[in-house]
């Protein structure tokens, strides 16, 4: 069981190795003054500040905050990410993007170290996240890695190559900061009631669970969260990621509710669940996924899926769906893709493992997290290294 103050995401289902140029999703809510020492604090109930999508102006004439550019990379154990944005009146607007399926961890459970050929995709990876950079000429940026690097025996020696390769300096952060920064980055999705809520972040190589209370007008505080050390690489490597039969799909969801059981015994989270007091806020590349394939889109559309919501008896029937198909056959679904297609499996189990223990019954998709977070925290006053310095 982790608690704040105790030792401590989520991307669209993306098209095999897609580099994004250009990317605009809707401005994201910004409020970096709420930072109590005993929590997040983040805002609640805002999605856009309702800027003009073109001039970037509010209806109140409010434009760029400053004249800093700002980036944010998550490395992760399947993924390499990156935005770049402006800050826009109460938020901010994305000016260019990037992702890239890396599989940094691929192996990692067998050996404990990252392979030769994982950390040569990687690099050449950040070397166009920091070309990107560069073009757009940021000013403060902040580049952190995950799971595969906390847990890789050649982890540091990894990001030392990375400098002298890249140019670029990583930070490997902590599992709790890495929940709390993507919860920070998807929390303005919450609605002001329920004021419990769930969150999660379904990553390459761990899952982060938050148990929070939503405080309206002063954002959200933190009160438990877990950090599995299971992701939908090490789970499909380990269960056998080509083919599954349910008996193992079925103990992959078994084995993920018994990991959350005791932040459940801590919290008592079932009993606010059973007296609809409770929410579900999902950022992965699972549940965005699995929001394309209910919304039968023919191509994955950001704008339609973020902040979408999934009934509970829907992400049951498409995922035990998904898993009845070999490999191929998930690969020729349009939200899903030749490169995840032997990830997704494992997603879903996890995903019906939590959506098992506590059974809201929907949850609402989010197509942001962790850089997200990051941006938040580079615009707060004083927070925000200086890029190429």
């Amino acid at each position: 069981m982790q608690r704040p103050g105790g030792e401590g995401s989520a991307e669209a289902a993306l098209a095999a190795n897609a580099d994004l140029e250009g990317l605009s999703p809707p401005a994201l809510a910004l409020d970096a003054g709420l930072v109590p020492p005993t929590g997040i604090a983040v805002p609640s109930g805002f999605v856009s500040n309702g800027a003009d999508p073109v001039t970037g102006l509010r209806a109140d004439g409010e434009a760029e905050l400053d004249n800093e550019v700002y980036a944010a990379i998550d490395l992760g154990t399947n993924n390499c990410r990156l935005l770049v944005a402006r800050a826009r009146g109460r938020g901010f607007r994305v000016i260019d993007a990037f992702s890239r399926i890396v599989r940094l961890g691929e192996g990692l459970g067998a050996c404990g170290a990252l392979s030769p050929e994982a950390m040569d995709r990687t690099v050449d990876a950040l070397r166009i996240c920091v070309d990107k950079m560069n073009r757009r000429a940021v000013t403060r940026a902040r580049s952190v890695a995950t799971e595969a690097c906390r847990r890789a025996a050649n982890g540091a020696q990894f990001l030392a190559r990375v400098e002298a390769e890249a140019g670029l300096k990583l930070e490997i952060i902590t599992p709790q900061e890495e929940a709390e920064l993507a919860f920070r980055g998807c929390a303005p999705l919450l609605a002001r009631e329920p004021r419990r809520a769930i969150l999660f972040d379904i990553g390459g190589g761990s899952t982060e669970v938050g148990w929070v209370a939503i405080r309206p007008g002063r954002g959200i505080e933190l009160l438990a969260y877990r950090s599995l050390p299971l992701g939908v690489v090490n789970l499909a490597e380990r269960h056998g990621a080509k083919a599954y039969c349910e008996r193992t799909y079925g103990a992959m969801v078994d084995e993920i509710a018994t990991s959350l059981e005791p932040l459940e015994a801590e919290c008592n989270i079932a009993a606010e669940v059973r007296r609809g007091r409770v929410q579900m806020l999902g950022s992965s590349g699972t549940v965005t996924t699995l929001a394309g394939i209910e919304m039968q889109l023919q191509r994955y559309d950001r704008s339609r899926v973020d902040g979408s919501y999934l009934d509970f008896g829907s992400i049951g029937a498409i995922s035990r769906r998904l898993a009845a198909m070999d490999c191929a056959e998930r690969a020729q679904q349009p939200c899903i893709g030749r490169d995840r297609a032997d990830l997704v499996v494992a997603g879903c189990a996890i995903l019906e493992g939590i959506c098992r223990l506590w059974p809201v019954g929907r949850l609402r998709v989010a197509d942001r997290g962790l850089r997200e977070g990051i941006l938040f925290g580079l615009m707060s006053p004083g927070a925000s290294p200086r890029f190429g310095h």
